[in-house]
């Protein structure tokens, strides 16, 4: 019992330094837009407060594109940490339809908040980890600074003694206290006018939501098919052929049975190891179809059945109170499947972690690994198969593995299928 809590509280430590570095680095990535936005926040304020004597008018444009640039800019940054957002339709660059046009002024919301709210936290998503360097470490170099420097990052205090150096210290820890239990919050906030001001409104055409659900069908046809190629490729190419190799060995133990005993006993027992053969490809093939399993023990045991097979210690933590609709199920065991088999062949990591929890009508996956990252889903690994089969139930997928690790798949789908 010992060890088991010892491992629990290590993996959680273990997800709160990712979770806090993950979170500093959208932090500071977002303190670039954010200056940014200050910048075209302020020539909106020169343009404005110039309109009267006709230079705001000439500026106009000029701050139209820069907004609209800036906006498409942050789609792309949230974009690449896993935050997907639909954009909206092309906003006009004239300053007559941009007043008018719902999308301009959601922007420019979002633009207000980013340009300062969103600046302050990107810039303390940078200086709190410099502090708690710096604090953290102060008592090992204390001695080598001038006399009447000061001892904290903060400006207050003199270290005269090794008690001073250790005020520091603990200071420090605080900072690092801070990012960690803060950090992942100050994220999300700093991305939250984004998520919420610069996507598709909805005043925006419907057009939008029918190309979607066209290119979701689409999905749902091109994964059906290619299942059923894959089906028909494993029966063709192997309990076919096994099942043809049983009807020939039979034949000739019949014939031989006769003239040569010994020989048509050697003949009976190769048909009967291909025939248990073909019994299990079609057994194989039968799983892949909708694995029995999740009838059986239901998405939790099914789960918990792939991290026994895995091949790395894999941790599962599922909290479904109620089962899901048997499509919905059998696709986050594929998922988890897939996502599971390319973390072996190709991440080179460690230690793998699975969590599924049903919320609010919404069955969240969650794959989490500590290998080398850099996934690609054109690189040949699945990922692909993997988004078509969420896409296909109307779900999402959000895919986060920066280089070095670590890799985060995180797929949401409808409960009710």
């Amino acid at each position: 019992m010992t060890v088991v809590e010892g491992t629990s509280v290590r993996e959680t430590a273990v997800r709160t330094l990712r979770a806090a570095r993950a979170a500093t680095g959208q932090l500071v990535g977002g303190l670039g837009t954010a200056f940014q936005a200050l910048g075209v926040l302020l020539l909106s304020a020169v343009a404005a407060v110039t309109a009267p004597a006709g230079v705001g008018l000439l500026l106009a444009p000029l701050v139209l594109r820069a907004l609209h640039a800036l906006a498409r800019r942050e789609r792309e940054r949230l974009a690449r940490r896993g935050v997907d957002i639909v954009p909206p339709d092309p906003p006009p660059v004239r300053l007559r339809s941009a007043l008018a046009d719902p999308t301009t002024r959601r922007e420019l919301g979002w633009l207000v908040r980013h340009g300062t709210l969103g600046l302050l936290l990107g810039l303390l998503g940078l200086l709190l980890p410099l502090c708690a360097v710096r604090d953290g470490t102060f008592p090992l170099w204390w001695r080598l600074v001038p006399e009447d420097a000061t001892t904290t990052s903060i400006g207050v205090g003199t270290a005269h003694t090794w008690l001073d150096a250790v005020a520091a210290l603990l200071l420090g820890v605080g900072w690092a206290a801070i990012l960690l239990g803060l950090g992942p919050g100050m994220a999300r906030l700093q991305a939250a006018p984004a998520r919420r001001l610069l996507a598709a409104g909805p005043d925006t055409d419907l057009s939008l939501r029918v190309a979607e659900l066209t290119a979701t069908r689409a999905a749902a046809l091109d994964a059906h098919a290619t299942e059923l190629r894959r089906i028909e490729r494993s029966l063709h190419d192997g309990a076919q052929n096994r099942l043809v190799s049983v009807t020939v060995l039979l034949g000739a133990a019949r014939r031989m049975a006769a003239r040569d005993p010994a020989g048509a006993d050697e003949l009976l027992e190769r048909a009967q190891s291909a025939a248990e053969q073909a019994l299990a490809e079609l057994r194989s093939v039968a799983r892949g179809i909708l694995p029995p399993v999740l009838a059986d023990r239901g998405l939790a045991g099914a789960l918990s059945g792939l991290a026994a097979d895995c091949g790395m210690p894999c941790r599962v933590e599922a909290d479904v109170p109620e089962r899901c609709a048997a499509a919905v199920e059998a696709t986050a065991y594929f998922v988890v499947a897939e996502a599971l088999t390319n973390v072996a062949k190709h991440s080179g990591a460690g230690r793998a972690s699975v969590t599924v929890r049903a919320r609010g009508g919404r069955l969240r996956l969650l794959v989490e690994d500590d290998g080398r990252g850099g996934a690609d889903e054109d690189g040949g690994s699945g990922l692909t198969g993997i988004r078509r089969r969420v896409a296909a139930l109307d779900g999402t997928l959000r895919l986060t593995s920066p280089p070095g690790g670590p890799t985060t798949l995180e797929v949401e789908l409808p409960c009710g299928g």
